[in-house]
């Protein structure tokens, strides 16, 4: 048995902003999939992933049945002949692993499952989102039910606020464009957890929310429309702000050693550097406009292009 492929995603902008009403835009990274699966030969890691599903299976049967429901007798038994997740969605990467879980699971073994196939209505997408962030809590304590929608639509989606969410479209890449967005490998595995509540810690404080405010989801909500409008010019100056804002604001989210490389890029202009996810590890997305030049730059570090302007 193999079930079909769910996609990593990534969020372009909106990392902790979302939390508190900023835009966000979040796209389908296909580079990365994962699928259910049950073979005979089981590796460790295929071990380790089927007893984990066990875990969830138990924590799902907690959920209001009003909210999901699942066909627990199928989904007992497949875990049984040894079912697993199949990925190469990195963990601990800000690339959506635990998503992509939640939308095969919900796609295999809901009742009443909503499709992708049919009009997807605000209050469909709603109802998912909500479906989703009950679920992935299992894995990080809170969840918005993003990274799962993104991965079951295959889709990018754009948020303008908590409870308004659409599937939109984004300007077409351009292959040759020396601009680009890309992946920087920290090479840490980042844990979301530890950073959401280091996060809500701040929020105490009112400097903090103020900041989060004035700054942070100002230029946030600005990048989400510049990117949708194809506004090169204006995108960059405002991931340039962006870049500082998280660089004074969110220092613990940024490993150690990237510090410097972060201030560099602000200073030189030659890539701006901003949270992929949570922080902490994992990936850190970068913006160029002139992919080469950041390469050169940044030789010590694997980088993966994303999107080409």
């Amino acid at each position: 048995m193999k079930g079909p492929l769910f996609y990593s995603k990534i969020l372009l902008f909106g990392e902790y902003g979302i939390i508190k009403d900023s835009k966000g835009l979040s796209i389908p990274y296909n580079f990365y999939n994962g699928a259910l699966k049950v073979d005979d030969n089981q590796s460790e890691i295929a071990k380790k992933s089927n007893a984990s599903l066990k875990s969830f299976v138990q924590y799902l049967k907690t959920l209001d049945k009003n909210i999901v429901d699942f066909d627990f007798n199928a989904l007992s038994e497949d875990i049984e002949k040894g079912m697993y997740f199949d990925s190469s969605i990195p963990q601990g990467y800000g690339v959506g692993s635990s998503g992509a879980l939640v939308a095969a699971i919900y796609d295999k073994y809901a009742n009443n499952k909503i499709t992708v196939l049919e009009n997807l209505t605000r209050d469909k997408l709603l109802k998912l989102k909500s479906i989703f962030s009950a679920m992935e809590s299992f894995f990080h304590g809170k969840s918005s039910g993003l990274d799962p929608l993104n991965s079951y639509l295959s889709l990018p989606i754009l948020i303008k606020s908590k409870d308004n969410i659409e599937a939109t479209g984004i300007p077409s890449q351009k292959t040759e464009g020396k601009g680009a967005v890309f992946l920087l490998d920290s090479g840490i595995i980042g844990e979301t957890a530890p950073m959401v509540s280091i996060f809500m810690e701040n929020m105490k404080q009112e400097g903090f929310r103020s900041m989060l405010k004035d700054q942070f989801i100002k230029h946030t909500d600005a990048c989400v429309d510049d990117f949708l409008k194809g506004d090169i010019k204006s995108l960059f100056k405002n991931t340039k702000q962006l870049s500082k804002v998280v660089l004074n604001h969110f220092k613990p989210m940024i490993p150690k050693q990237f510090h410097e490389l972060w201030k560099k890029g602000i200073e030189t202009n030659e890539y701006y550097l901003k949270l992929c996810g949570s922080g902490g590890g994992g990936y850190i997305l970068g913006f160029t406009e002139d992919i080469e030049k950041a390469r050169k730059t940044l030789k010590e570090h694997k980088l993966e292009v994303v999107y080409n302007f």
